[in-house]
């Protein structure tokens, strides 16, 4: 039987979950529908704006334009990013998904910058100041209704498909809606007399639509950047791997992010002198189960060790199997029963190589005693380095 005393990589392509099919389908449905919503809040609250006077309307209004951006790039990132891997990217394309996200966020900074500027420049000159009315109030009032149905309409989409990005567009819809609450308290002043509540209003609209465009870049980029997953997720991914039977101990766990999906790479021990076979099939067990009770995870690379290699590996010079069979064969050669040796299975433990050799019984009917032969056979371990000793098993 084969050991398992050389490392073991396994990799595997990316298995897709149930449902994962119809992911992109889900995501242009919603996403259509709010770019729907948001060209009609758009036109609305921008041409009622100018019509009620109200600055702090027009830029909720560029706010669901950018909402509007946003579901375009929504929509063609969630088309590219579902494509199946393939020879030029292995992973998978989901992280076009997430470069879309950083290009959603740097722009719903520079719109926040262009408003804010506006809305300071109109506090510094008063005679700019605008005076809306009734009419004004009543389109903020409208979005905000359309705008939280439609956060909790497309938050429900992006827990169901586990979209990040999708879940981003969520947040937007549901910022334009607290936006149109700050748009209408500052109407509400401003017509209470308080003109300078509307500017202040487009102000503090462009700090939320900043901070969302900041909030989106910055978690993309930490992604971008192969950040590991939070601690306890990954304390969840620990346990599950060391209640694997036949894993002593792991080291090296490292995850990333890939769009919606994580990815894990792990060293785990296992006994050194396990078949080939079963560490293999340790290995495999590891990847299915943490496939299967982590929800985000999607592969699993287990490198399997036969001893703790963190630090340094132990066996990393040692000669590989042809150059010391030719050193242990001149070494054996005057020994007769080395010419009936049927198998030889190498260990790389400790820095050191140990042999097993398995020899018919018939050797022993040649007037030489099991006790000669492990003699024999330990004088010529002591001549090979790096040779910890040799082990004889018959059949």
């Amino acid at each position: 039987m084969d050991e398992a005393s050389q490392h073991t990589r396994h990799y595997h392509p990316r298995v897709p979950k149930p449902g994962e099919r119809t992911r992109f389908q889900e995501t242009r449905r919603i996403t259509l529908i709010g770019a729907l919503v948001n060209i009609l809040l758009a036109a609305a609250k921008i041409v009622f704006g100018i019509i009620g006077s109200s600055q702090s309307l027009i830029a909720d209004g560029v706010h669901s334009l950018s909402d509007l951006a946003s579901d375009a790039i929504v929509i063609v990132a969630a088309k590219h990013g579902s494509q199946d891997a393939d020879e030029d990217h292995p992973y998978g394309h989901a992280r076009i998904e997430t470069a879309f996200t950083v290009g959603l966020g740097a722009l719903l900074i520079a719109v926040a910058g262009g408003i804010l500027f506006d809305a300071v420049d109109r506090l510094f000159q008063t005679q700019r100041l605008l005076h809306p009315g009734v009419l004004a109030l009543v389109v903020a009032a409208l979005s905000v209704l359309s705008k939280e149905v439609l956060y909790r309409y497309t938050l429900h989409v992006a827990r169901k498909v586990r979209s990040n990005l999708l879940h981003a567009n969520a947040w937007h819809h549901r910022s334009d809606a607290i936006s149109s609450v700050v748009v209408i308290i500052g109407i509400a002043g401003s017509m209470a007399g308080l003109h300078y509540l509307d500017a202040i209003a487009a102000a503090g609209v462009a700090l939320m639509i900043a901070k969302i465009g900041w909030d989106l870049s910055w978690s993309s980029l930490k992604e971008l950047v192969d950040t590991g997953l939070d601690p306890e997720r990954v304390e969840t991914i620990r346990n599950c791997i060391l209640n694997v039977d036949g894993v002593r101990t792991l080291h090296m766990l490292r995850t990333r992010r890939m769009g919606q999906d994580a990815l894990v790479d792990v060293h785990i021990m296992v006994p050194p002198r396990l078949s080939v076979s079963e560490g293999h099939h340790i290995g495999e067990t590891v990847r299915s189960r943490v496939i299967r009770e982590v929800d985000e995870v999607t592969d699993v690379m287990v490198h399997i060790d036969p001893e703790d290699d963190e630090t340094s590996p132990p066996s990393l010079k040692l000669p590989l199997r042809g150059e010391l069979m030719d050193r242990l064969s001149a070494a054996w050669a005057d020994v007769p029963a080395a010419q009936h040796i049927e198998k030889v299975t190498l260990h790389y433990l400790d820095g050191k190589i140990a042999v097993d050799l398995l020899l018919p019984f018939s050797v022993l009917e040649h007037g030489r005693t099991r006790e000669q032969l492990h003699e024999a056979f330990a004088e010529v371990a002591a001549r090979v380095e790096p040779v910890a000793g040799i082990a004889l098993h018959f059949h």
